[in-house]
């Protein structure tokens, strides 16, 4: 039975273009999904559902050549939106209404798309899991049981569950290529500097960097030009959706088109092997096995290598406690209202001296200069997202936060990495596990390389055809 959900962003566009759908009527359609479905799952922390009729209905005074035009899609949690709660996952901000508009929030509004509320995240973005003792729990719509991995979790899960087209998420250590993985879904983080940057939490060392979540590579390249440039085609190139090259949209183009042959490495070592025992699961290594075998099928070079070793776990560690040193939790009473994870990186990030941050900082910056030097030879680098499956619900330890950031580490060892080295990385639902849940795999970038990453995708996708896949509930 053919629903509406079930077309990629880009045919929705292309309906809203040709006056075969209005603004009003898709959002009408999501905001129904969201009533029904989203209970179960806790994709959303706030639905702005009178907002979203009212900017839908006003879109006549938005060009419609933005690149959005119509498109419902949902602010992160952790992004402010004038005049909506953005409570970051936390109980300590439950009362915090934004006044001003996040840098995203404003481009994204600025390209016509239609914020349907706020996607669920947990505290501060600082955690791969997907609950809150707060209450609020995501859960993965491939099954129930089971996270959707975070940080960008919210945004992930309504995804999947077709609540939303594409999703804008940010990632500061994994936190858009995490949950994409976990819910077979394309996420990509881009290059630092891409992209307005996440203000205040993991800014420090510029780990944090925006970035869409999506169904299809092409969805993903749509948004990403959106999230770059927000006014889109020029009206003589309104109707051109199926002929990349007269895009003004770079990143859309590249990934229409899917063309390239290029030179891959594969690496299954992180650079967390020398502190922590990493085990991949079979079905994961599957999948990466499987990847590199189109690959080569498509013509690309594929060379296998591993990072050499550094000491970057205590220098991450050290700089992600500072990061969190800066929460706005002063007193006693505040510090209660913390997760323990969270309290835990607070307290140690404040007492940690100047001069330790600073050499920590020094050492994340030579570690930079080597990922890329040792990178430099290949057009991308191919990686599991994730060490291991997606992870039940109340999986992560509550009562011991060393235990739980070593559990953060063992999921998804893969991915923080690139956001030292300020690399682009896009992570691709390649394939299904024996349980039938889904497993990503991860294509590095050189900086600045989002189009060789789009190109390898596109190619991908038209051989794995994951864009047919859904939850079966859903």
């Amino acid at each position: 039975m053919f629903e509406l959900h079930h077309l990629s962003a880009q045919e929705q566009w292309d309906w809203l273009q040709r006056g075969e759908i209005t603004p009003t009527e898709l959002t009408e359609h999501y905001l129904s999904r969201i009533e029904r479905i989203d209970p179960e799952i806790g994709a959303f922390v706030t639905v702005t559902a009178d907002a979203a009729r009212s900017r839908s209905a006003s879109l006549d005074a938005v060009p419609r050549t933005a690149a959005l035009w119509g498109l419902p899609f949902a602010d992160k949690d952790l992004y402010d939106r004038a005049g909506v709660p953005t409570r970051s996952g936390s109980r300590l901000l439950a009362d915090y209404v934004a006044a001003d508009d996040h840098d995203i929030v404003r481009t994204l509004d600025e390209a016509g798309g239609v914020s349907l509320g706020k996607t669920a995240t947990p505290e501060f973005g600082l955690s791969s899991s997907s609950e809150l003792l707060a209450g609020q729990v995501t859960r993965n719509p491939w099954d129930l049981g089971v996270g959707t991995g975070g940080s960008s979790a919210g945004a992930a899960a309504a995804v999947a569950a077709g609540l939303l087209p594409f999703a804008p998420g940010s990632d500061g250590g994994g936190s858009i290529r995490i949950p994409a993985a976990a819910t077979g879904l394309v996420g990509l983080k881009p290059s630092r500097g891409r992209v307005p940057a996440q203000s205040g939490i993991a800014s420090i060392a510029g780990l944090a960097v925006g970035g869409p979540i999506a169904r299809t590579v092409a969805d993903a390249a749509m948004l990403l030009d959106a999230m770059v440039s927000p006014t889109g085609l020029p009206p003589e190139h309104l109707y051109a959706l199926r002929a990349p090259e007269s895009f003004e949209g770079a990143f859309l183009g590249d990934a229409m088109r899917g063309e390239g042959r290029f030179q891959i490495a594969v690496m299954t070592t992180s650079p967390w092997d020398d502190v922590q025992q990493i085990e991949i699961d079979p079905g994961i290594r599957a999948a990466l096995d499987g990847t590199v075998d189109f690959l080569v099928e498509l013509g690309h070079g594929m060379e296998e290598i591993a990072l050499q070793p550094s000491d970057y776990p205590a220098l991450f560690t050290t700089v992600w406690k500072a990061s969190a040193a800066g929460i706005p939790a002063r007193t006693p009473g505040e510090l209660e209202l913390l997760e323990p994870i969270t309290r835990w990186l607070v307290e140690q990030g404040r007492a940690m001296s100047a001069e330790t941050l600073l050499q920590a900082q020094a050492g994340l910056f030579a570690f930079e200069r080597s990922v890329i030097r040792q990178f430099a030879s290949y057009d991308a680098v191919l990686t599991p997202t994730l060490a291991q499956s997606s992870r039940p619900i109340g999986w992560y330890s509550t009562d011991d936060p060393e235990l739980n950031f070593a559990q953060q580490v063992a999921y998804a060892p893969f991915t923080s990495f690139v956001n030292v080295a300020g690399l682009p990385a896009i992570s691709l639902p390649f394939a299904v596990d024996e349980a039938g849940m889904p497993v990503g795999v991860q294509l590095i970038g050189r900086p600045g390389g989002e189009s060789a990453l789009l190109s390898i995708g596109r190619q991908l996708e038209r051989r794995a055809r994951w864009e047919r896949r859904h939850p079966p509930q859903w």
